[in-house]
């Protein structure tokens, strides 16, 4: 039988496949002491696992201690108030009245529009790091881009989004599971406060003085007598704000990186381009920026032969998902033409990810761009350091030379 291990542990940070492989091997329905929860690693079980109404998004509560004090009630009041209104940890109904509230910022109309914003940005970012001899391709391109293109959607002003990055790496913590225990919930309660406060004083100026961005719109979405409340309303534009950046720009990361290590395959993008929608396909599939997500049983149900009690938790593991080999080929080969790629990164159902076409799209243009730009862009560590989250999966530093390596001395 497989190792009952903790996918904090630093080696499955740094690779999780080699033990996802083994339990989708071995016990695929696997009960985890350390998370105390089911894990599901085979393709066909994610995936209705993702479409079954028995297994709850509700999972707010499971972020905080299970018996809270009164005063740590009323410490913890704005994660319940903040993260209790964001619509990938609420079920139908409020689920589907708040997805119509974020589907403004997404749809294809909306998206598309953003295209030239997005690569003026991205001709921008490549310019100022190719004069560099070595730079972190994740502070200075992967971060800024998605996170400057959801800033301006919603009405940021582009001079606030470094005060952002603290805030949402705090948050991102407590969201996607890293350690840290009441230090960590500490840091996102402060992150979660600064965030409120600052989309509050923004929403409050834009009913003053409509402009022409996805606040505005919100804010007249409840003048107009819609039945979402200014929380919502607020909860919605940290969640888009936060979600609009992190995975693109944890995409972006892993991608140059593997990229990096599979040379033949960022040869064949970089002598066609216009491969990037592909690629950004199979990237996603082989190590997308969601590794899997938290369901709470609704009732008893039965998995593969496993009683599944309600109330526990089950981690639905898109990461194994996606490289099974019942359902890909070959699944541990990047492959940026990669037939049949049907993946699961965004999800599917009610909670498919909203924003997968702005990520894709940004992208896209980023990864097509950077291949005519800096053909010879190299990555300059064979170690980078991975965020120690349970739930995502990203670089939090990537050093890269803009040139090829040779070029240069030393």
């Amino acid at each position: 039988m497989v190792a009952d291990r903790s996918f904090l542990s630093p080696e499955i940070i740094k690779d999780p496949y080699p033990y996802l492989h083994a339990l989708r091997a071995e016990d695929p329905v696997h009960w985890s002491d350390p998370h105390q929860a089911w894990i599901l690693t085979r393709y066909d079980d994610v995936a209705s696992a993702f479409l079954d109404e028995r297994l709850s998004a509700a999972r707010v509560r499971s972020l905080l201690p299970i018996e809270p004090s009164a005063d740590e009630r009323q410490t913890f009041d704005p994660i319940y108030r903040l993260l209790g209104n964001w619509m990938v940890f609420v079920d139908n109904p409020d689920h589907a009245r708040l997805r119509r509230l974020g589907r403004r910022a997404f749809t294809g109309r909306m998206v598309e529009r953003l295209r030239p914003t997005i690569a003026a940005l991205v001709d921008g970012l490549i310019t100022e790091i190719a004069r560099e001899r070595r730079v972190d391709f994740v502070r200075r391109f992967a971060f800024p881009l998605p996170a400057t293109v959801i800033a301006k959607l919603l009405g940021v002003p582009e001079e606030d989004l470094g005060r952002f990055k603290q805030w949402s790496e705090d948050v991102s913590a407590l969201v996607f599971g890293g350690s840290g225990g009441a230090a960590r919930r500490d840091r996102a309660l402060g992150g979660l406060l600064a965030l409120e406060s600052y989309f509050r004083g923004l929403l409050d100026r834009f009913q003053r003085e409509p402009a022409d961005n996805l606040l505005t719109e919100l804010a007249r979405a409840e003048e107009k007598g819609d039945v979402l409340c200014a929380d919502e309303v607020i909860a919605t534009c940290v969640l888009l704000l936060f979600a609009g950046h992190e995975t693109t720009a944890n995409l972006l990361g892993t991608s140059i990186f593997h990229l990096d290590r599979h040379p033949e395959e960022r040869r064949r993008l970089v002598e066609s381009p216009s491969l990037a929608p592909h690629a950004v396909e199979e990237l996603l599939r082989f190590d997308g920026p969601t590794k899997m997500q938290v369901r709470i049983a609704k009732e008893d149900l039965e998995l593969r032969g496993k009683r599944v009690r309600a109330g526990q938790r089950v981690l639905v593991c898109q990461s194994a998902a996606n490289r099974d080999p019942e359902r890909f080929p070959d699944p541990d080969r990047l492959d940026l033409d990669r037939p049949d790629n049907e993946h699961l990164a965004f999800g599917i159902g009610i909670h498919y990810c909203l924003g997968a076409p702005l990520a894709r799209l940004e992208a896209e243009i980023a990864l097509a761009a950077l291949a005519v730009r800096l053909p010879e862009l190299r990555v300059a560590t064979d170690d980078p350091p991975w965020h120690a989250t349970i739930l995502s999966r990203g670089l939090a530093s990537l050093p890269v030379d803009p040139t090829k390596a040779g070029d240069h001395d030393g």
